[in-house]
């Protein structure tokens, strides 16, 4: 149960993007609250309508919006959480999280973070077994990110291998234990 546990969804982009609004009712299911950055990545799947009417919440997705950041949002956004969830997060925004950059609201708030992260890899087989993206990865765990998956299967482009998005139960047990 995440009763009282206030977890922070990152969604990037991806078609695995969809599966970001089941997660966002199994958060909710388990009595915790989701606030939610949705990447320009992650807006070109789904809509900040469909994620904010699940959460309850207003979707941020501007590091310069002037309502937000007058009030320092991104540090609002990276301290006011119990957990922050990156699902699905692409090769993008975890070369992101390797490199330190703080280019756009998502990787401005995991930079300014001090919650546990929690990292849910989804890509094309080839991008996940790419050295480059190999090389992210073990920089993320090296830091004491959690990455969870990704899973083996059938992906969106028609290829298949290691790729897809972990299983949804398997990033709410992750959620679970980092948001204690």
């Amino acid at each position: 149960m995440l009763t009282n546990k206030r977890v922070l969804l990152i969604i990037s982009g991806g078609i695995a993007a969809y599966k970001a609004l089941e997660l966002i009712r199994l958060i909710k299911k388990a009595s915790g609250s989701v606030r939610c950055i949705l990447t320009k990545g992650g807006a070109q799947f789904i809509t900040p309508l469909s994620v904010s009417a699940l959460a309850g919440e207003k979707v941020f997705d501007d590091l310069w919006s002037l309502t937000d950041e007058a009030e320092m949002g991104h540090i609002k956004l990276a301290r006011d959480c119990d957990c922050v969830v990156v699902a699905p997060a692409s090769a993008d925004i975890i070369a992101k999280i390797a490199g330190g950059h703080a280019s756009d609201l998502a990787s401005t708030v995991l930079l300014a973070t001090d919650r546990p992260v929690i990292v849910a890899p989804a890509m094309n087989p080839f991008m996940w077994t790419n050295k480059a993206t190999a090389a992210n990865i073990e920089t993320l765990k090296s830091r004491g990110i959690k990455v969870v998956g990704p899973s083996a299967g059938e992906m969106a482009c028609g290829e298949e291998g290691l790729g897809r998005l972990a299983e949804l139960t398997d990033i709410m047990e992750a959620i679970g234990a980092a948001a204690r």
